[in-house]
């Protein structure tokens, strides 16, 4: 499957970029570098020196520039280089792709397609750890299966009942019951209650309502709560009231990056709502997370090794795939439209 370019991926949490120190990260098969420069700009460059190709990313921050360490060949923050040593005349092809580039909600975000239509407020609305509602914790894994199998994954919770029977505790219910799933602006929304269930944490039975929002690249926004048993019945299912959850009031951002074409890496946070936790839940939380989080690893990357040994893969679509369906068909669409030409361009060239 194809990806969307016109989007911001996750690069990487902002805090594992230090001051003047190059990092690598592979985004939709591009190698990428990424630091801050003395004065705390971020920069995304083409991890590949334009004279031996060398990695950039072993190389060295000098101020606000980036010099391989090969031949020493200094990159400006736009990509050009500025000095080759020993050589006073720099070829007016001598630089690398420059990336837009956003730090915000705790994230690194990429811009990995048109410069000119890299617009900030197409990032993903997630929770970063300076929001002072929510106690997180975070966490990432690497994937040796393409992203769009992460991405099916996260789009169909009726997989919790199987996968997550012992980190979640989940019942039945989560696959014998469908959400409300429907489309917005560049993503999905899928609601669902889960009645008189036994909650994680939960001293007797409630009412469980989630809901999330799933975004192009692949970036899922949710939370929830617990409420009395007979909640969702009394409000005919529909989105109940937060602030009146008994508890169990928590926010999960996930972002899922195509790294190779069957490589992929998956970030995550998750806490409760600081009114309902501190730091010790927020740690149990990550303790269950990184239980549940190996286990969808463990199956989707078997799911890859499957689809590989499989001279001709097709799947069997159930009515569980709503989510799944409607947000490969807006990639897809996006794509398409990424293809064409812009209206702009044609008058151009006329």
């Amino acid at each position: 499957m194809s990806y969307a370019r016109n989007a911001w991926y996750v690069a990487s949490w902002e805090q594992d970029v230090e001051p003047e120190t190059p990092t690598a990260m592979t985004i939709l098969g591009e190698p990428i570098v990424i630091f801050r420069t003395k004065t705390g700009r971020l920069v995304a460059l083409e991890d590949r020196c334009v004279h031996r190709l060398a990695p950039l990313s072993l190389g060295r921050c000098e101020g606000e520039r980036l010099r391989c360490m090969y031949h020493g060949l200094l990159f400006d923050p736009d990509g050009a280089v500025v000095e080759i040593p020993g050589q006073d005349k720099i070829p007016t092809q001598a630089r690398v792709r420059s990336y837009p580039i956003v730090q915000k909600h705790s994230w690194i975000w990429v811009w990995m397609g048109d410069a000119d239509e890299a617009d900030p407020a197409l990032i993903p609305p997630a929770v970063g750890f300076d929001d002072p509602e929510y106690v997180l914790g975070r966490g990432q894994l690497d994937y040796a299966a393409e992203a769009r199998l992460i991405n099916d994954n996260l789009l169909d919770f009726s997989h919790l009942s199987f996968v997550h029977a012992k980190s979640f505790g989940a019942s039945e219910a989560w696959a014998r019951n469908r959400p409300r799933i429907t489309p917005i602006e560049r993503g999905v929304r899928v609601e669902q209650w889960i009645v008189g269930e036994q909650g994680f944490r939960s001293s007797g039975p409630s009412d469980r309502w989630s809901t999330y929002d799933f975004l192009v690249p692949g970036v899922l926004l949710m939370t929830g709560g617990n409420f009395p048993v007979g909640t969702a019945e009394a409000l005919d299912f529909g989105e109940p009231d937060l602030s009146r959850a008994m508890h169990g009031v928590t926010f999960t951002s996930q972002a899922v990056t195509p790294m190779t074409a069957k490589t992929a890496r998956y970030f995550f946070s998750w806490g409760p709502r600081a009114d309902m936790g501190g730091e010790d839940l927020r740690d149990t939380l990550m303790e269950v997370a990184a239980q549940a989080f190996a286990e969808d690893k463990a199956i989707i990357e078997a799911q890859q090794r499957v689809i590989d040994a499989t001279p001709d893969p097709r799947i069997m679509p159930t009515n569980a795939d709503k989510g799944v369906t409607l947000f490969n068909r807006l990639v897809e669409r996006l794509v398409r439209e990424e293809a064409s030409p812009r209206p702009h361009a044609i008058e151009a060239a006329q």
